[in-house]
């Protein structure tokens, strides 16, 4: 059995600066019609950033969303025509004040494809070096270092929630038992 569905109409319902909403009608490959609501987001890079000790980098925000102060990995979103090294380069720098002289590409997901093309692109940054930190003019961050076990911890006992640090920190985990 074919599994795509073809798009017979799209309808934009909003365009912003980091997401579209548009509706999809689609032929199902029973040749039924449905309907696909579709948030086109903004490519996006994340950080996994150890330091000499093995302690990982995080940052403490709000975010809307989920009306709490969550506790994640270094991110933020590519802007247009950027490599993403060259996104998680500056996204790393202007959150944190970190560079870093070894950057190794993870893994690029697509964060909840059910409903998004949001795709991440995940490094790991080591050889840490201090400096200043470069937010954009809406971000507020605290950043918070902790040895990585912590951190690894912190996940279980539900403290880190967001997909992309999960995916992060256990990649991380599982690198240092290597």
């Amino acid at each position: 059995m074919e599994l795509r569905e073809k798009t017979l109409k799209s309808q934009e319902i909003f365009r912003g600066r980091i997401v579209n909403l548009r509706v999809d009608t689609v032929l199902l490959p029973d040749q039924r019609q449905s309907t696909r609501e579709v948030i086109e987001h903004v490519p996006a890079v994340a950080i996994v950033a150890l330091d000499e000790k093995g302690d990982i980098v995080l940052v403490r925000q709000f975010r809307k969303p989920v009306e709490e102060v969550l506790l994640e990995i270094p991110a933020g979103l590519m802007d247009a025509g950027e490599e993403p090294l060259i996104s998680a380069q500056r996204e790393l720098r202007e959150e944190t004040g970190l560079t870093a002289s070894h950057w190794e590409k993870i893994l690029s997901y697509y964060s909840t494809p059910g409903f998004t093309n949001e795709c991440l692109h995940l490094y790991l940054a080591t050889g840490l070096s201090p400096g200043e930190v470069e937010p954009d003019e809406d971000e507020f961050v605290e950043i918070v270092s902790m040895p990585l076990e912590k951190a690894y911890d912190l996940i279980f006992k539900g403290q880190i929630k967001d997909g992309k640090s999960i995916i992060g920190i256990q990649y991380a985990m599982q690198k240092a038992g290597e």
